[in-house]
């Protein structure tokens, strides 16, 4: 063998190459290291990461030092013989076909080498697992430095479910809501993951509180309260809409793998016509663990000092009739709020004898606002009804079709208008239902006049959970007159799906 001895070896001209050899031809170099005409170095100690063979190993095979394998045990088991190790020597193994769980990789090694400190041979069953194994001495043999699985890059999965009187899909086309306008069950039958998605977002929204029955020579009623409004937002910016201070920091709920029944809440019932009838309180709408109250019914004037006359509590709290108090809202208590107070009547300052109340009582309260009071109030027509607080509204489409749609924005739980009684000097106007379906109050009738369409009070809108508007006050000769009832809840459930 010949043997030519230089200190270094250099290309002629700056920046050329050095050609070492033919191809084919293997350099052995004396620490036992080799380099082969493929550009494969083995024997040069420890580098911290394998060179992977992409020739895929569907048989038992003797892996060579410095190389990783993708082991397909597609067709059987397969063992993998380790060579002789020397310390700083690295080997990767990968399960190509996630199949390691069904047939199992052996990991052999030579002679009576040790892995991890043992002479049994360990089997790798996990299904998609990658090893890397490095040498280290006789004591310890070869230990794992490196594992883990492909779910830690997975591929995007999505929750997919079923129910609902509606399923709509978002104009962007990666959403889905299904809208319950009634009673239902919502069913998740897969939860995503997090790289696609594994939360649903929800808005439940309880049914509105209605109005009292009136005598006809009595005063009107409050307006009733919107139904409980809660939501999150987390698949959609909520930007400056009119929902956002209700719908921000309010986590989704986990995705899960079950049957949830939804309910949605009626609206509130009218009382039946003539004094004394109280209307009722909205019912409840619930999904998961999430339940909104229904808004509370209207107060009455001119009875006394009874039940009826007060606002009730609940959702929103229902506006006060004459004097006495509105109900309080966001009852029961839950952050952020779901509801707010109804406002109060007040009576006529140049007719304030007890049982009159001549003038405008108050309006329902809605999801973002308190209801206006009646009568002579900043803001308010001379004695005319209060107006209901407004609803929460959110971008047109959002959660589909639904809701009070007002420029583009759809409102949920308004308020009802609260009716006037002012036979003389001439009526006054009733309040304005609040935006999200809250029902507009009434103003008196002509005493001639049986009906009357400024005099008749609007149910809440259906779906909305908006309360209902106050009848105007008849005075006599005219009939007596039913309560208006608050519109029905909703409860929407919106998801990434692709």
């Amino acid at each position: 063998m010949s043997e030519i001895k230089v200190n270094k070896i250099s290309p002629r001209t700056a920046c050329g190459t050095v050609t070492l050899g033919d191809s084919g031809d293997t350099f052995t170099i004396p620490s036992g290291a080799t380099i082969t005409n493929s550009g494969t170095a083995t024997g040069f100690g420890a580098t911290g990461s394998a060179s992977w063979d992409t020739t895929v190993k569907t048989s038992t095979f003797t892996a060579v030092a410095g190389i990783g394998y993708f082991v397909d045990t597609t067709g059987g088991a397969i063992t993998v013989n380790l060579p002789a190790g020397t310390a700083g020597d690295v080997i990767a193994i990968k399960d190509y076909a996630g199949t390691f769980d069904n047939n199992s990789c052996t990991v052999s090694a030579n002679g009576s080498e040790k892995i991890g400190g043992s002479t049994v041979n360990p089997e790798l069953a996990t299904e998609g697992i990658a090893v890397t194994i490095v040498y280290v001495d006789s004591t310890q043999g070869w230990l794992v430095t490196d594992d883990g699985l492909q779910t830690s890059m997975p591929s995007p999965e999505y929750v997919v479910a079923t129910g609902g009187n509606t399923i709509t899909t978002s104009p962007c086309g990666n959403y889905k809501s299904h809208i319950f306008t009634g009673p239902g069950t919502f069913q998740i039958t897969a939860v995503g993951n997090a790289a696609g998605s594994n939360t649903v977002d929800y808005l439940v929204v309880a049914g509105g509180g209605g109005t009292p029955g009136m005598a006809h020579s009595n005063t009107p009623s409050g307006g009733g309260g919107a139904g409980g409004f809660r939501a999150s937002a987390t698949t959609f910016s909520v930007g400056c809409q009119p929902a956002k201070p209700l719908v921000c920091g309010v986590s989704a709920l986990a995705a899960t793998a079950t049957s949830f029944p939804i309910t949605v809440g009626s609206g509130g019932a009218g009382g039946s016509s003539g004094p004394g009838n109280a209307g009722s309180n909205g019912g409840v709408s619930t999904f998961s663990t999430i339940t909104s109250a229904g808004g509370g019914r209207a107060g009455h004037g001119c009875l006394g000092p009874t039940p009826v006359d007060a606002g009730q509590p609940g959702g929103s709290g229902g506006g006060g009739g004459g004097p006495y108090p509105a109900g309080t809202g966001n009852d029961p208590s839950v952050s952020p709020p779901q509801g707010n107070p109804g406002g109060v009547g007040t009576t006529h300052p140049t007719n304030p004898a007890p049982g009159s109340d001549n003038t405008g009582l108050g309006g329902g309260g809605g999801a973002r606002a308190v209801g206006s009071c009646g009568g002579d109030v900043p803001n308010n027509p001379p004695d005319g009804g209060g107006d209901g607080g407004d609803g929460a509204g959110f971008a047109a489409n959002t959660w589909g079709v639904t809701g009070e749609v007002v420029s583009c924005v759809q409102y949920f739980a308004g308020g009802g208008g609260g009716g006037v009684y002012t036979p003389n000097p001439s009526p006054n106007p009733g309040g304005i239902g609040g935006l999200g379906g809250g029902g507009n109050g009434g103003s008196p009738a002509n005493p001639t006049c049986v009906t009357n369409p400024a005099r008749d009070g609007q149910d809440g809108t259906a779906n909305t959970g908006g309360g209902g508007g106050s009848n105007g006050g008849a005075p006599s000769p005219g009939a007596n007159f039913s309560g208006r009832s608050g519109g029905s809840g909703i409860v929407i459930i919106r998801y990434k799906f692709q």
